[in-house]
């Protein structure tokens, strides 16, 4: 599923206008850009109807040369069943995650995460997946974004939820609740099982 042609242009317009306004020398070629990432903002205004202030500070707000954003999600499986949580922002469900910290590797990240939302303490086994999220079944969204999946073994802690998750539990692939589509897709969870029955299955991209 490819996302909006409005969204595409918005997300190219501000990366440009982005770098453009980071590396531009030229008063005039500046003024330029930041018109560019004026019409970026305006593209969203109008199909999304979120306040223009706030686009402003979570679209086009950035510095420096533009690149996606990275959201890690941890793997764990016990007795094949995938750990999940719930997410107290949506009630849904999702493989434990969400940004990549800066100081800290892929790996760490998915552990801190898996730790914060779950309880369980882990260590990284491997990546199993980057998937760049535009061609999957996500609603729309202002970021270009990458998803790494990190497979996980737990070595310890007890479930419990955190500051954005409510629930924690292991759940067969044939007994998934409800997912948080913007964090996993029901595809992206059951290509988790396909890594946890063969486990020499190669890296996806894309």
């Amino acid at each position: 599923m490819s996302e909006p042609r409005w969204l595409e242009w918005a997300k190219q317009i501000q990366s440009i206008a982005q770098t453009g306004l980071t590396y531009g020398k030229d008063r005039f070629d500046l003024e330029r850009y930041d018109e560019l990432r004026k019409l970026s903002v305006d593209i969203l205004e109008q199909y999304t109807g979120v306040a223009r202030e706030k686009i402003k500070l979570t679209f086009a707000s950035d510095q420096g040369y533009a690149t996606p954003k990275t959201d890690i999600r941890g793997v764990v499986f016990r007795d094949n069943r995938v750990l999940l949580v719930r997410e107290r922002l949506d009630g849904a469900w999702s493989l434990p995650g969400g940004w990549a910290d800066i100081g800290l590797s892929p790996s760490e990240v998915a552990v801190k995460e898996i730790k914060e939302e779950s309880g369980f303490i882990t260590e990284p086994v491997r990546l199993l997946a980057v998937l760049d999220k535009k061609f999957h079944h996500h609603p729309p969204e202002p970021y270009h974004i990458y998803k790494f999946f990190i497979l996980c073994r737990v070595i310890g802690g007890t479930a419990a939820g955190g500051i954005e998750t409510s629930e924690v539990g292991f759940f067969d692939e044939d007994e998934l609740p409800p997912l948080s589509v913007e964090r996993n897709t029901e595809a992206q969870v059951r290509t988790m099982f396909k890594f946890n029955r063969d486990p020499v299955l190669p890296v996806i991209l894309d």
